[in-house]
């Protein structure tokens, strides 16, 4: 019976090691490799984000990030209480840790991110078992809040939210590395074991378009007409006629507090309105291309149009200086912003046709700068509209456009006809060092040459003699249109007295030779004031953005060039 019993006992010794070294050998390797194999990620670093002149606009810094082995740490209640007092920690980080300290089943978890070197230093001096640092990427904006609100922003992780470090997520995000070492379980090195390392790969960088200094100047000088129109909010943007680049996108608005601040959002591409009187451009061009008239055509222009007279759609259209029927010709209509000139030379091209140039000129569709979140504005087909529908257009109502849409449409006059879409970035560069040129803007063409000249001779005037004359610059001519709009709120557009204003210009310049254009809107100017119309609101700021824009890029007028004319 003993060797019986013997025998049973030696054949369960013999089983239970042959399962040892056969099925369940894998799940031993596996705990004895989580108690004595430490895993660390290797962040690889996030590419940085350059202005065209080369100056870093966000990037990457080494920061220190405390982390925890809870299979190495021995006082798990102890430590727990030592780094949320010395982290200021919340009740609920350091109830996390606790639970990790004492479960020990994760190799790995984080304690604090992205400290302070100084805080962590003191951390480590305690020599607390399992707790040690490394360095993790910190995304910074060295140049201050220049160019925010088109930049964006990353969580912790350095993943992009939102703008351009959303947009190009992709190219920024490097791959990480790996780091694996064994210890035993004090946590010091296994000598002979040695260490695995995959050293991570860096994200590309960028280079924008956005000129740093420029971007600067055009903030600041928001900032303080906004704050001197007592506005909501505004928004500018400089381009290159020819590329479409972006030299400056800027956006303001008054906080809750009543401090005026640069946005974190670009509200250049996702916020529509209507355009009011610069969309003049628009219906002139129009007649002008299909030649329904000439600058010199001359047609009678009464006090008023109404519409749809006696029923519950009526609307009546005025001009902004009230005037008996007088004769008017193109140049006159447009250097004086008539409503109902443009409205009657207009109709000469028919709805459709003119609505079909209005989507050539980009509207109802969004930029090919592809911006997070951009809008499309509302843009309804022409085919269907109906009534006053087929009116309001012509002179800025009834559609809504961003800020980027209208730049890029009013842009198409001083490209020569040609219409050519918005982009920021100029190059990328990966992490072996190689320059890839971005793409060029994709264009088509809107208007025939003859006609975008004219236009421009037009919009030259109208700086010279009419609405726009606060946008003269000393020695250069100027192109522009003024455009002063009434907000819809609550379905009408309010009563004398209780309007709200959104007041625009948008010119390029030299006018026969454009090596920029600048759009300018202020939103809600103080609505007693005089200072609310695009004449007298944003064509002052165009001034001096352009003046910057003259010194930040060198731009020198043409021998011929000398302004407008002394009066």
């Amino acid at each position: 019976m003993v060797f019986v019993v013997a025998v049973l006992l030696f054949a369960a010794v013999i089983g239970r090691v042959a399962f040892l070294q056969t099925a369940g050998s894998d799940d031993l390797r596996a705990a004895g490799k989580a108690q004595r194999v430490s895993e660390s990620i290797l962040v690889a670093q996030r590419g940085t984000i350059f202005a065209r002149d080369g100056g870093e606009l966000a990037l990457s810094v080494s920061s220190s990030t405390l982390v925890a082995n809870p299979r190495l740490v021995t006082d798990a209640s102890g430590t727990a209480s030592v780094l949320a007092t010395m982290l200021r920690l919340s009740d609920e980080k350091r109830q996390s840790l606790l639970d990790a300290f004492t479960s020990k089943e994760k190799a790995f978890v984080y304690v604090a991110r992205q400290i302070d070197d100084t805080l962590a230093e003191s951390v480590l001096a305690l020599q607390l078992p399992g707790v040690e640092a490394v360095r993790e990427p910190k995304r910074i904006m060295p140049s201050g809040e220049v160019g925010r609100s088109i930049l964006g922003l990353t969580d912790i992780d350095g993943v992009g939210l939102a703008g351009i470090e959303l947009k190009y997520n992709e190219l920024l995000t490097g791959r990480d590395g790996e780091r694996v070492r064994e210890h035993d379980k004090e946590g010091r090195s296994i000598p002979g074991s040695g260490a695995t390392t995959i050293e991570p790969i860096a994200g590309s960088d960028l280079v924008l378009t956005l000129d740093r200094s420029l971007q600067f100047t055009v903030e600041q000088a928001l900032i303080a007409r906004v704050i001197a129109l007592s506005a909501k909010g505004g928004t500018v943007i400089a381009m290159d006629p020819a590329t479409g680049a972006i030299y400056a996108i800027a956006n303001v608005e008054r906080t809750d507090a009543g401090e005026v601040v640069v946005t974190s959002g670009n509200l250049a591409a996702v916020e529509p309105y209507e355009p009011g009187s610069v969309a003049k451009v628009f219906s002139l061009s129009a007649v002008l291309d299909t030649g329904v008239a000439s600058p010199d055509t001359i047609i009678d222009v009464p006090g008023k149009l109404v519409y749809d007279k006696d029923t519950q759609w009526e609307q009546t259209i005025t001009d902004a200086v009230p005037h008996d029927t007088q004769p008017m010709s193109l140049r006159d209509i447009i250097v004086n912003s008539s409503n109902i000139g443009t409205v009657l030379l207009t109709e000469g091209v028919g709805y459709e046709r003119f609505g079909g140039y209005l989507e050539d000129f980009g509207f109802g569709q969004t930029t090919a700068l592809g911006f997070p979140d951009e809008s499309a504005g509302e843009f309804d087909p022409p085919s269907e509209w109906q009534g006053t529908e087929r009116v309001n257009p012509a002179y800025g109502y009834g559609y809504s456009a961003t800020s980027l849409q209208l730049i890029a449409a009013v842009n198409t006059v001083a490209n020569g006809g040609v219409y050519v879409a918005p982009r920021i970035l100029t190059a990328t560069i990966n992490a072996d060092g190689e320059i890839k040129s971005a793409d060029p803007s994709p264009t088509h063409d809107v208007l025939q040459s003859a006609t975008a000249a004219t236009m421009t001779t037009l919009m030259t005037d109208v700086v010279c003699y009419g609405t726009g004359k606060l946008a003269q610059l000393d020695g250069f001519s100027v192109a522009g249109k003024t455009g002063t709009a009434y907000k819809e709120s609550e379905g009408n557009y309010g009563e004398d007295g209780n309007r709200k204003y959104r007041a625009t210009f948008v010119g390029f310049f030299p006018a026969q030779a454009p090596r920029v254009t600048i759009l300018v809107t202020i939103d809600e100017p103080d609505p007693t004031s005089r200072d609310r119309f695009g004449g007298t609101a944003a064509a002052p700021l165009f001034t001096t953005v352009a003046t910057a824009a003259i010194h930040e890029l060198l731009i020198t007028p043409p021998a011929s060039d000398s302004g407008c004319p002394a009066v």
